[in-house]
């Protein structure tokens, strides 16, 4: 697949590294020769030094045989313009546009026939989306949804004192007295896909597979299951806190921000009537303390600086705060953030990649793509969504009667309304989905592929 990305930032860097790492025939298209060289380098891609809504510029890039063109620069209206450009250069042409503007998201859905979108991504309102999912559900630090929400994969992290350090997973089930499916471990940096005589340890941080209802008799019977979130701080007043705190609202949450730049308190005011916008340094200790830090039932961490959101969350920590949520624009490596109390981690670069990865992935596979993508585990391992058909083997066998390739299980599936977590008697028919983790050793696009 020929893929053009108009913008070499940091969504544009991650999926040049992912899709040339599955396969797809990559052009980057920047108008700084400086940052394409380091994508030169860095992947195996090609690129074009050049404003990429000019036509001339995608002609050279060859728009005219590519398949998709995803435009992730840093402008919104340069975005919109590549794509429609690019669109009436090759009408066949997919569309990807990063769209960032509170104040276009209505419109643009309305007129994205006009302005030639196959789709449109937000990465600040994904990003609040899952951060409200996250305070709905507190004690989790991070929650995937499939199977139009019957099955979840939740993450979480085994504290000093917890009831499963030093256990076998072989007697999990004994201790949550529920069942469900530790399809994942991280530990140390690196994913490791778990068999029965695996000894959990604190520290490691665990991908659980089961229905809502099981994964809140977990919580329970693990005695860390939180009271409901009631009213939140959130720092900064970027475009991710507005998404957030318009949604809070709406879910009767109170809602305090704290916002350097009074200009931008001022709009939020505006926006947010209901909210409480504060003028101040929310990385002061001071200015924390004097806004009632204590108080709250979560702490969200939402500036523009990664260094400031993980100084204010560790406080926060230090301080008793019971949910805490800290977004984190690189997270090149996990293992250093593994160690500090940051609770939930969120990047919105990597929640949006998710969503063109797994666009791309159906593109590629038109007959049996996933129906949903998910990177868990840092991204080291990937948890996908199939559905069954009549194409698939081995269904209607037992799963003790064959074998998956190395590092792949199946976690979940689904028969109608009714979720199992698989056993060796269990079996899957056409029409049921099926929920399958991998370690990303091997690229899973079809649920064949996962067969041995």
């Amino acid at each position: 697949m020929k893929i053009l990305i108009a913008g070499h930032g940091k969504v544009g860097a991650t999926l040049a590294r992912q899709l040339s790492a599955e396969g797809s025939d990559i052009t980057l298209i920047d108008s700084d020769p400086e940052v394409l060289e380091e994508g030169l380098q860095q992947y195996d891609v090609m690129t074009v030094s050049g404003n990429c809504a000019v036509k001339d510029t995608l002609l050279q890039a060859g728009v005219e045989t590519a398949d998709l063109l995803i435009a992730v620069t840093g402008t919104d209206e340069v975005n919109l313009l590549t794509c429609v450009t690019a669109h009436s250069l090759n009408p066949k042409l997919h569309t990807i546009a990063r769209v960032r503007n509170p104040e276009y998201s209505d419109q643009i859905y309305e007129m994205r026939d006009v302005f030639a979108l196959s789709m449109m991504v937000n990465p600040e309102k994904q990003a609040a989306a899952e951060i409200e999912r996250l305070l709905k559900y507190p004690g989790f630090l991070k929650l995937d949804t499939f199977a139009k929400g019957r099955v979840e994969i939740a993450e979480l992290r085994i504290e000093e004192g917890s009831k499963l350090c030093d256990v076998p997973l072989c007697r999990v089930s004994e201790i949550v007295r529920c069942k469900i499916l530790i399809c994942a471990v991280l530990r140390g940096g690196e994913v490791i896909t778990p068999a029965g005589d695996f000894v959990l340890s604190e520290g490691d941080r665990i991908f659980v597979t089961a229905p809502m209802n099981n994964l809140s008799a977990l919580m329970k019977n693990l005695g860390i299951l939180k009271r409901r979130v009631r009213n939140v701080l959130i720092s900064g007043g970027g475009r991710t806190s507005f998404y957030l705190a318009d949604q809070l609202e709406k879910n009767g949450i109170d809602v305090k921000i704290i916002e350097k730049d009074r200009a931008r308190c001022v709009l939020l005011a505006a926006l947010l009537p209901t909210a409480n916008i504060v003028a101040g340094d929310a990385s002061s200790q001071p200015m924390l303390e004097s806004e009632g830090l204590t108080t709250f039932d979560a702490v969200v961490s939402l500036t523009g600086m990664d260094e400031v959101n993980m100084v204010i969350s560790l406080f926060a920590h230090s301080h008793g705060v019971p949910q805490i949520i800290t977004k984190i624009g690189r997270v090149e490596d996990s293992r250093m953030l593994d160690s500090l109390p940051l609770g939930s981690i969120i990047s919105p670069k990597d929640l949006c990649c998710s969503s063109i990865v797994r666009y791309v992935r159906a593109m590629r596979n038109q007959t049996g793509a996933a129906k949903a993508v998910h990177f868990i585990a840092d991204g080291k391992a990937e948890a996908i969504e199939f559905r069954v058909d009549k194409e698939t083997l081995h269904a209607g066998e037992p799963l003790r009667n064959f074998k998956l390739r190395k590092n792949v299980l199946i976690a979940a599936i689904t028969h109608g309304k009714t979720t199992v977590i698989p056993d060796g008697n269990s079996a899957f028919m056409p029409g049921d989905t099926v929920i399958v983790v991998s370690n990303g050793s091997n690229r899973i696009y079809q649920l064949n592929d996962i067969f041995a």
